[in-house]
């Protein structure tokens, strides 16, 4: 069966998947459960063909190469267990045939950019990517029109940049094959080189949430259904990675372009601080994954951009495991979100006694993105700092290792704040843990975290199959003084079990030996020099916790690159204010228009014509 033929069965599933919610909500939800098991079941169990087809003169190819496939795995994966997630997450919304047909869309899309074979079925299945994750951003309804507005509007800049590049590669090349497009881009002129690629890195790079043009992301993510932003942020955004991967390397590092890889190397340095900084912020637990969603892209855009085989490697690591923890965190938003109904710091605390489960799954995957071993994230933290001090960057570790050790305290704020903080038994007394078909894939998820960290040979071989589609021959898991720890050099596995051995020492201490010693009183059970406290004092744990922080990085976190776009914004505004005075529906005005035209046509007519 060819690649093209399966993407048309997504869609047209999407479709019958709508048409049945229309008719039963059941029989909407079996639709759902059936693309959700179908899906990883051909994907690892069946090998599809390649399929050529002739449209206008162009010749559009669909099919895998080994680098589509290590995304696609990603996509098939986090998409199938987003899709049972959302089942019982989604039950009590409205509108639910119109979620799960976008949804699956947007599947279908990404799916589809990664078959591609050619720029223009790339752009069509980005285009149907990017339409149908926006019509889940606005799903919602009114409060969220802004927030859409400013996604479409950065998804056009990026779609329109990526459509001219599209139009000159094809004018420059004669065809719109990529491979093709790779083999003949070190035969273009300097400025052509400049201009194509970095119309390409435009639009990858909005996908991907690449400052500066990373402003959409925060609110998109924030307002989208968490059974979705999961997909959103753990798949959909690879997307954009997944072409900069493409570019960066193909053009950067193998046409003798090192200084653009820099560029996109420092960006990513620059993203990974900040988009950390403003996470460390955040009072609501949706916009502290948003930002650290950013920063952890930033992560990936280093190694990618730094274009040495370690880096490289280093950076697909970080892509896969970012598309899983994040996964689960957004998972566990939503678990948060559907038993409590919020989704503030300020509002929720003490959860680990009526949400256990749910706690543990969060506990796996923040050691995983803080980057601690035992779990996957130390192995790609540390390939990527490696791959910065073999390359002589040494200033932008600092910048690495800045945001990765600020990164803990907003981990710290994410458990301590939600789970192991004072519980308020009136707010929680109903609260209890999530539906099994919402534990499930959390669970899984979070088991593939501790096996890739245990065992990462379980995903280096399908990286190092996938850099040879990207010009790196034979790459082997030793090029690095870590992963020879699975080879002949180290033994890692006695610190991780002492790492496991502590933290289980001190799980102990905290919950058994210390259990009668606790005495457990109200928040408002406190002294405060003498005064009461008040019923609206809120003296919640997580109310400014890092404001002295704060107040030490003002000076750069003033600096907003939203401002910049506002201040654009609202000059076109301005300008089209002017030009709107034209039009004063009155038919004399327009009569006198009239006249000046013809009379300034008629002065002209000898130069123009």
């Amino acid at each position: 069966m060819s690649n093209l033929v399966i993407i048309l069965a997504i869609f047209g599933w999407a479709i019958l998947t709508y048409l049945a919610f229309k008719i039963n909500k059941t029989l909407g939800n079996v639709f759902v459960g059936v693309l959700a098991l179908a899906l990883p079941a051909y994907f690892f169990t069946y090998t599809p063909s390649d399929y050529t087809v002739s449209v206008m003169g162009m010749s559009l190819q669909f099919g895998f190469t080994s680098f589509a496939s290590l995304f696609a795995m990603l996509v098939v994966v986090l998409s199938s267990f987003a899709l049972l997630y959302s089942i019982p997450y989604m039950n009590k919304k409205d509108r639910l045939g119109w979620f799960y047909m976008n949804f699956m869309f947007s599947v279908g899309g990404m799916m589809g950019i990664l078959m591609s074979k050619d720029l223009v079925s790339l752009f069509i299945f980005w285009e149907i990517m990017t339409w149908s994750s926006y019509l889940i951003v606005i799903y919602q309804g009114k409060k969220v029109n802004k927030v859409g507005l400013k996604y479409m509007i950065f998804s056009a800049i990026g779609a329109y940049a990526m459509l001219m590049a599209i139009v000159l590669i094809n004018k420059w090349s004669g065809n719109v094959n990529i491979e093709q497009f790779f083999a003949s881009f070190p035969n273009y002129s300097s400025a052509a080189k400049l201009l194509s690629s970095l119309l390409l890195l435009t639009g990858f790079g909005v996908k991907s949430a690449l400052m500066p043009l990373h402003v959409w992301a925060p609110g998109a993510y924030t307002k989208s259904p968490m059974s979705y932003t999961a997909v959103f942020s753990g798949a959909l955004s690879k997307m954009g990675i997944y072409g900069m991967a493409l570019v960066a390397v193909n053009l950067y590092v193998h046409s003798n372009m090192p200084i653009m890889g820099e560029v996109i190397a420092w960006a990513g340095a620059i993203t990974a601080v900040l988009a950390t900084f403003w996470a460390i912020f955040q009072n609501d637990i949706r916009k502290l994954l948003a930002y650290s969603s950013i920063g952890q892209l930033g992560y990936i855009a280093v190694g990618l951009g730094i274009g040495t085989e370690l880096s490289v490697f280093a950076g697909l690591y970080l892509a896969i495991l970012h598309g899983l923890f994040k996964g689960v965190l957004w998972m566990v938003v939503g678990a948060i979100e559907h038993r409590t109904g919020k989704t503030d710091f300020r509002d929720i605390s003490g959860l680990i006694k009526k949400m256990p489960f749910t706690f543990f799954v969060a506990l796996v995957a923040i050691i995983a993105l803080a980057g601690m071993p035992p779990l996957s994230g130390f192995v790609g933290k540390w390939m990527l700092y490696e791959s910065m001090i073999t390359s002589n960057h040494f200033i932008m570790v600092l910048f690495i290792f800045l945001s990765s050790t600020a990164a803990f305290l907003y981990c710290f704020h994410f458990l301590y704040g939600l789970f192991l903080g004072q519980q308020e038994d009136e707010f929680l007394k109903d609260v209890k843990e999530v539906p099994v078909l919402m534990m499930i894939p959390m669970g899984l998820i979070s088991l593939s975290l501790i096996a890739f960290g245990t065992f990462p040979g379980l995903i280096f071989k399908p990286i190092a199959q996938a850099m040879s589609t990207l010009g790196f021959e034979n790459v082997t898991w030793r090029m690095s003084s870590l992963t020879n720890a699975w080879g002949n050099s180290m033994f890692l596995k006695p610190a991780n079990f002492m790492f496991m051995a502590v933290f289980v020492f001190f799980l102990i201490i905290i919950t058994v030996v210390n259990h009668k010693k606790t005495k457990k009183v109200g928040t408002k059970d406190i002294a405060n020099g003498g005064e009461p406290i008040r019923d609206e004092d809120n003296l919640h744990y997580s109310v400014d916790i890092y404001r002295p922080f704060y107040r030490v990085i003002s000076p750069i976190m003033k600096y907003k690159v939203e401002t910049f776009y506002k201040r654009i914004s609202k000059g076109i505004e301005e300008f089209f204010q002017f030009f709107r005075r034209i039009y004063s529906g009155n038919g004399q005005t327009y009569a006198l228009y009239v006249v000046i035209f013809l009379t300034a046509l008629l002065i002209l007519s000898s130069t123009i014509f």
